[in-house]
């Protein structure tokens, strides 16, 4: 064909053009995609599924016989930030060659580990327990966080889940004095109103710190201040508790492991390319050190102490992180100076629910049934809630459900006034 007197121009500029719009769409949809799924939306969009799973499954600790033991054990108890059992070797169930986290994974390995698989490994996250405060509620409570607004404002509305009876509240009705103590503000999630209205913790956060002297008034690093200070305060603080002729329940929050990319300390060194990775080294060692101080108290030996992570890393890239591409995650656990011993602590399917009852078992507490809220003393011979029904995506599809007896036992009163504060469409 021939083509006269035209002028044939060629230009990439569309072409790039149109290139980059197409690129730009696909990762919307694909970030859209994975907020979608790993936030698991569907159910916020749908406000008619229910479930009778509170009904039938939910043990109530108000109506349950609770023992506690003659000698009663202190109990520390550490949330680490987003721990994950992912970070330890592959030897021993991790996901790395070497372990990043060596110390905590020692522990574990020289203490009591529940387990999903055979090595090392922990329990899994489930729906309503996935962010800081609703991790620490599900894990003394034994029930998720299910909120009608966004999970971190439940703040300042005269109670928090007062349907609840915690871990915090069988210990203080049992002689012991709870105290909380974190790097952050603790009214930031609602920690300081669930750890107030459930077991009257004296709450020891950023604020605290500044009011002690303990940091200048101008002082504020990462979410407050470092977990190295944290536990060098929490070095003090017990030393002083210690000495009151009452047992104690102190527990700790650490923030350096924080997503994005966490903080890392000046102290501490950087082995690795990533620094999220370091976090978690850095996290180790502090952790490490603080644990040898502890053996070295003379109230130790009369102490049980519990190491779990809060929940899993909302780190996007953490598996781009790992040396394996065959991966399982979950969430870390350790059990040290337990009372009681572990008849079946591995290839186990468990959630963060089932710490509760666990805890209490380890410091000698016998429960009648062994099951608190939806968590199951993993210390027992009983199932847990997602070994009954047939695995995890079967608990987490119901907890995601709405539950009348959730929002009007548990929630209760403050059910209605969330409700209001939604703002209508």
């Amino acid at each position: 064909m021939l083509i006269k007197n035209k002028e044939f121009k060629f230009s990439l500029f569309p072409i790039s053009r149109f290139i980059r719009v197409l690129f730009s769409f696909i990762l919307l949809i694909i970030s859209l995609n994975y907020v979608y799924v790993e936030f698991n939306l569907v159910n916020y969009f749908d406000t008619n599924r229910k479930t009778n799973l509170f009904n039938t499954y939910y043990t109530d600790p108000n109506n349950i016989k609770i023992t506690a033991p003659e000698n009663k054990k202190n109990l520390i108890y550490i949330y680490v930030e987003s721990l994950e059992s992912s970070m330890f070797s592959s030897k021993n169930g991790g996901n790395f060659e070497e372990s990043i986290i060596p110390n905590l994974e020692q522990i574990a390995k020289d203490n009591i580990n529940f387990s999903m698989n055979n090595k090392l490994g922990g329990a899994y996250n489930t729906y309503g327990s996935t962010w800081t405060v609703a991790a620490m509620v599900s894990s003394s409570s034994g029930v998720p966080l299910k909120l009608p607004i966004d999970g971190n404002l439940y703040s300042g509305y005269g109670s928090f889940l007062p349907g609840v009876y915690s871990l915090g509240e069988v210990l203080e009705d049992n002689g012991y004095k709870n105290y909380l103590m974190i790097g952050s503000d603790a009214n930031f999630g609602g920690r300081k109103d669930y750890f107030t209205y459930h077991g009257d913790y004296e709450i020891k956060d950023y604020n605290y710190a500044k009011e002690k002297g303990y940091i200048d008034d101008d002082y504020y690093v990462w979410w407050g201040y470092e977990d190295g200070k944290l536990f060098d305060f929490a070095k003090e603080e017990l030393s002083q508790i210690a000495k009151n002729n009452e047992p104690f329940n102190f527990t700790l929050l650490t923030t350096d492991t924080h997503f994005t990319d966490g903080y890392v300390e000046e102290s501490c060194e950087t082995p690795y390319d990533y620094k999220y990775l370091n976090a978690y080294n850095c996290s180790d060692s502090i952790i490490g050190e603080f644990m040898n101080w502890l053996k070295q108290q003379d109230f130790y030996k009369d102490t049980v102490i519990v190491i779990t992570g809060d929940h899993l890393s909302m780190q996007a890239n953490l598996p781009t992180m790992f040396d394996s591409d065959k991966y399982e995650r979950s969430v870390y656990n350790a059990y040290i100076n337990s009372v009681v011993k572990a008849n079946n602590n591995k290839n186990r399917i468990f959630t963060t629910l089932d710490y509760y009852p666990t805890t209490l078992a380890a410091l000698g507490f016998n429960i009648d049934g062994n099951r608190l809220g939806l968590g199951t003393n993993l210390f027992s011979s009983r199932q847990t809630l997602a070994e009954e029904l047939g695995g995890l995506d079967k608990l987490d599809d119901e907890l995601s459900k709405n539950s009348k007896y959730y929002n009007n036992r548990l929630l209760g009163d403050s059910y209605k006034q969330l409700k209001e504060a939604v703002p209508s469409e």
